[in-house]
């Protein structure tokens, strides 16, 4: 009976490892059959998709950096969006962490009269540097030609787009409700989304749509910046010695 019984827990045992190895094999094929689906899907990118793609991720930038880096990651990390190699540290759980965390405490502050301008100052140095990186990464190291021009690219948009949010904002927060704030926050919030699914989905459409974009933003910013400028004028004149009455 001893004898048996050792018998049923050998079988057991080598059972036991035959199973774990081919269960160990097939996720190992299983995986490999996955990463070389993403790559081959990011190789399939082609020069029209990685300049919508670049020029969205620089555009973008400008209105919500950190929703930019930590939308784009994520969809990379749940294999929505096959990332190129440049991009592919967005998905990293450290920069997830980090983007996580200042696009929360963004989303409230940018929906804050007065708060939203101060951040839209303190992070216009780091937006437009930004986003030309990750332009330039929709190319990475193996392109640096094309590299080069995406950031050149990616840095012209987010200047613009960041300039029109800074001066729009200053526009709006001489209005005294907070109401036009938060519709103004939540609508830059849309176009963040709305711009990386255009680029990545229909390139050509979201390349049309981004010139007209930047032609009216252009034409605000401008429009703004006079208003702005008088704005300042009148309240530097109310103040003034000379205006002070006798």
């Amino acid at each position: 009976m001893d004898a048996i019984w050792n018998s049923f827990v050998e079988w057991l045992r080598g059972f036991g490892a035959q199973a774990g190895q081919q269960a160990a094999e097939a996720g190992a094929q299983i995986g490999g059959q996955v990463a070389e689906g993403v790559s081959a899907a990011a190789n399939q990118l082609d020069m029209t998709s990685l300049l919508a793609l670049a020029a969205a991720l620089g555009w973008a930038s400008g209105f919500r950096l950190y929703a930019v880096v930590f939308l784009v990651g994520s969809m990379g990390l749940v294999g929505w969006l096959p990332l190129p190699e440049g991009l592919q540290v967005l998905q990293h759980p450290a920069v997830l962490a980090a983007s996580g965390a200042l696009l929360f405490v963004e989303f409230f502050a940018d929906k804050i009269p007065g708060l939203d301008s101060l951040w839209d100052i303190v992070n216009s140095v780091v937006r437009v540097p930004a986003g030309a990186a990750l332009a330039a990464g929709v190319f990475g190291a193996d392109n640096a030609t094309m590299a080069v021009v995406a950031a050149l690219l990616g840095g012209t948009l987010a200047a613009s787009s960041q300039a029109a949010k800074t001066s729009t904002r200053a526009a709006i927060n001489t209005s005294p409700e907070p109401f036009s704030n938060v519709a103004m926050s939540l609508v830059e919030d849309g176009l963040v989304i709305g711009a990386v699914w255009l680029a990545t989905s229909h390139p050509v459409v979201f390349g049309i749509l981004l010139l007209i974009a930047l032609v009216l933003m252009w034409i605000v910013t401008w429009m703004l910046f006079k208003f702005l400028r008088a704005a300042f004028r009148r309240l530097r004149n109310l103040f003034s010695p000379d205006s002070a009455p006798a």
